[in-house]
């Protein structure tokens, strides 16, 4: 991961990759945390997904801690088939490494219900984090424009075409991408739920699948929309499927018929 993980700033985690797998595989409710190529199961939308729930948290100061300060948990915001919330629970660090300024040490991955949980945070429950400050951002309005930056859209992106893309020219890829994004304005006009709302750099934004592949059922990209004002909305900028699907899940799991691990 290219940016400094807060967690492990927070915690050290002794099995960290088996505390993961439990979590995914035996407490929470069932869901794909592994991109669909993947060969073997590291869970990396799971950890993407504890990391920024946790920065999140940290900005809204739901992290909660014991009066003595011998104890910490937070809201995973992931629940059990029972609907029951399941917390990351820490104790105080007690044997630090030298130069170490890690307070806590990664427990265990817990149910409400558990005696840890209970005991001693029974009056401090955390909640989970706050994506929903403005509900209405996570509902494409058909009746706002869409105008997005193609030049820049291309210029700044071209990596992340489909490779058969790649080698073409500035004419043709503008083509190609104009057809791609007047087709979804269109059906998203229609059918707003086809709209994904992702979250990112603090913002919440909404993503748009772009079908740039000639006979392909399967969308390429992921258009980037945010809202500029009232009636208009922008694009800048597009995202692989597994950027968006990362983004997306942050708040909830994607309820999208396009937009797969």
């Amino acid at each position: 991961m290219a940016y400094k993980s807060e967690l492990f700033s927070f915690a050290v985690y002794p099995s960290y990759n088996n505390a993961i797998k439990f979590l995914a595989e035996d407490l929470a409710s069932t869901e794909e945390w592994d991109y669909s190529d993947a060969h073997e199961k590291k869970y990396p939308i799971l950890k993407n997904y504890l990391e920024f729930t946790f920065r999140k948290l940290k900005q809204e100061n739901k992290v909660a801690f014991t009066s003595d300060n011998k104890f910490a948990c937070f809201n995973t915001g992931l629940v059990t088939d029972n609907l029951e919330d399941i917390y990351a629970f820490f104790e105080e660090y007690r044997n630090p490494r030298p130069g170490s300024t890690v307070p806590f040490c990664f427990k265990a991955f817990l149910k409400e219900s558990d005696n840890n949980i209970l005991r001693n945070f029974s009056g401090n429950i955390p909640d989970v984090a706050n994506f929903f400050e403005k509900p209405e951002l996570l509902i494409f309005n058909p009746k706002c424009r869409l105008i997005p930056d193609i030049d820049h859209i291309i210029q700044d992106n071209i990596e992340r075409f489909p490779t058969h893309l790649r080698g073409a020219d500035d004419g043709e890829l503008r083509r190609q991408l104009v057809g791609a994004i007047d087709e979804i304005k269109k059906k998203v006009r229609t059918n707003y739920k086809i709209a994904v709302p992702q979250y990112y750099d603090g913002k919440i934004q909404l993503l748009l699948p772009l079908c740039l592949t000639a006979g392909s059922p399967n969308p390429d990209l992921a258009l980037v929309v945010h809202k500029l004002n009232e009636d208009t909305y922008t694009a800048r900028t597009c995202l692989t499927l597994k950027m968006a699907y990362n983004n997306a899940r942050l708040i909830v799991k994607p309820q999208s018929n396009w937009l797969k691990p």
